[in-house]
């Protein structure tokens, strides 16, 4: 008998990457696992593009909702070492939903203006409105991450900083946006394999940064960094989740399935149309 085909289990993956509250240890935690996948690559890159359809059609229901008056949105914060694959995710899943009801930031250093307004304003300025899908590619945290490590403000500062996004954060959710928060966790042997292929390929080389290696020569300070941020930041409401990164295919398919849990979570629904709609297909079949 032919063994039966091994397929995706996407039931429950929130609970299953999900950090848990308190202190954690990020060592402890596989860059290479497929936690909640039981196949190879090339049945997780069926796998992503088998929810194409279904996250689609969720996206477009909280879509439509939010142009009839519902106030709900979702935030998916992507933070991550250099080559983790913020830029992959949003590729690969990001491209499987309607641009329409996406909304795209990639936030870089900011300027001297942003500076003066406060680390959130810029923040701020980019939450999603009313049935949008909001993506960071970075985010506030980087305020507690590359600040910090490179010390662009005193502990002070940073310090507080965490009861801040918390406190925005909880705003957030009070106000109807979902808040999904992706640490893209890869090793530092991904990391150093990464950095060689872009420099090994002509067609990549746009994409390597000599400051990349910089950064990487701080590693155990950002591992430090993010420890903090996850442990101090990780709320009931807007929890952290640990996405093993090390297989980009796996990356892919494991915050696609998160971001679909999330929408069929809230279940937003078709809106009833606000006219007779068999006076209206009358109307129309009379021109």
């Amino acid at each position: 008998m032919e063994m039966a085909k091994k397929k995706a289990k996407p039931a429950g993956l929130r609970e299953q990457l999900r950090v848990p509250l308190g202190e954690i240890d990020l060592t402890k935690y596989d860059t290479r696992s497929t936690a909640g996948f039981d196949g190879t690559k090339d049945d997780g890159k069926v796998a992503l593009g088998d929810l194409g359809a279904e996250v689609s059609d969720w996206q477009e229901r909280l879509f439509a909702e939010g142009r009839s008056g519902g106030q709900r949105s979702i935030l998916l914060v992507l933070q991550g070492m250099d080559t983790s694959g913020k830029g992959g995710v949003i590729r690969h899943g990001a491209g499987l939903m309607d641009p329409q009801g996406l909304k795209i930031t990639s936030f870089k250093a900011p300027t001297p203006a942003e500076k003066r307004r406060g680390f959130l304003w810029r923040i701020r300025q980019a939450v999603p409105g009313n049935g949008m899908i909001g993506i960071f590619d970075r985010s506030h945290y980087e305020d507690v991450l590359i600040a910090r490590v490179r010390e662009l403000v005193t502990p002070n500062v940073w310090n507080r900083r965490y009861d801040q996004i918390n406190d925005f954060e909880a705003e957030l959710t009070a106000s109807g946006v979902t808040i999904v928060k992706c640490y893209l966790h890869i090793s530092p042997e991904e990391q150093k394999t990464r950095l060689e292929a872009r420099l090994d390929d002509p067609t990549k080389h746009w994409k390597y940064n000599p400051g990349d290696v910089d950064e990487r020569l701080l590693w155990p300070d950002y591992m430090d960094a993010y420890h903090a941020a996850i442990e101090r930041c990780n709320t009931a409401e807007a929890p952290w989740y640990v996405i093993p990164s090390d297989r980009k295919w796996y990356r892919n398919w494991a915050v696609t399935t998160i971001l679909l849990e999330t929408l069929k979570d809230l279940n937003p629904e078709w809106p009833k149309a606000d006219f007779d709609v068999a006076k209206e297909k009358k109307r129309l079949a009379a021109t």
